[in-house]
């Protein structure tokens, strides 16, 4: 088996910053950011709101125009699932997830039997010809989920996915995002605000300044998998990284 510094780079970001301009003034928003992510690794991204977290991640899926640095993905496909699953809610599930491979060109032969998969693989059998406003919250998030994975990614970035979930339904769909990380073998960039979240899922976790947004930290998380939410191990790391933040808070007075 590989080993991380083997691996190759699937998110290469050299010193990225950006700034918005309203006309009267300017607001930096990332200022030389660096960071790197390998083909499978799973990278939580952490810091205050406002920090430039949701930025970075728009402008390595190229929603935004990058102005300041480089960002490489080396010619992956790259898919970005928000908080709010979006879904089109005159569209039944198997056409929000139709839709994205329409998008991608894929002939409508293949569509049918790759949605049954992928509905098979977000534990949503028998739920295809159902609306959005059927599911419940964590079923939505689901198929936003199977969507994202319809467009056949090597690379997922993750903006807060879970966060407006309850805890018991969060918790599930960790265990389930963890199966079809490791079934599927994407490369993923998961942004949130929940320091336990962030322990339990990912393989480091990366801290960001307050605004302007900088990687001010750096944590290795090597705690055996599977992992839950409330295990010691994971309570003991994300109390270090919550003193960290706290720190990186205070002296910007947020």
């Amino acid at each position: 088996m590989k080993t991380m510094t083997e691996l190759a780079v699937a998110i290469d970001v050299r010193n990225v910053s950006q700034t918005y301009h309203d006309g009267r003034s300017a607001l930096k928003a990332l200022d030389g950011v660096s960071l790197s992510v390998a083909e499978g690794e799973f990278v939580c991204l952490l810091g205050a709101s406002g920090c430039g977290k949701t930025t970075l991640l728009n402008l390595i899926v190229g929603l935004y125009h990058l102005k300041s640095g480089t960002i490489d993905v080396g010619g992956r496909r790259v898919a970005l699932m928000f908080q709010e699953p979006a879904l089109f809610p005159w569209l039944t599930v198997e056409r929000n997830i139709d839709l994205a491979m329409r998008f991608r060109g894929i002939a409508k032969d293949h569509r049918a039997e790759r949605i049954a998969e992928l509905l098979t693989l977000v534990h949503l059998e028998g739920f295809g010809d159902r609306r959005p406003h059927e599911l419940s919250g964590g079923m939505r998030q689901r198929v936003a989920l199977a969507r994202a994975l319809a467009q056949e990614a090597d690379v997922l970035l993750m903006d807060e996915p879970f966060g407006a979930l309850d805890a018991m339904t969060r918790d599930v769909l960790h265990d389930e995002f963890e199966r079809i990380w490791r079934t599927t073998g994407l490369t993923v960039l998961f942004v949130t605000h929940n320091v336990r979240e962030a322990v339990r899922l990912g393989d480091r976790v990366l801290l960001l300044s307050s605004r302007p947004g900088r990687v001010v930290a750096e944590f290795p998380v090597d705690i055996e998998r599977p992992r839950r939410i409330d295990d010691a191990s994971v309570s003991v790391l994300a109390g270090e990284i919550t003193d960290r933040l706290r720190e990186e808070v205070r002296r910007h007075g947020h």
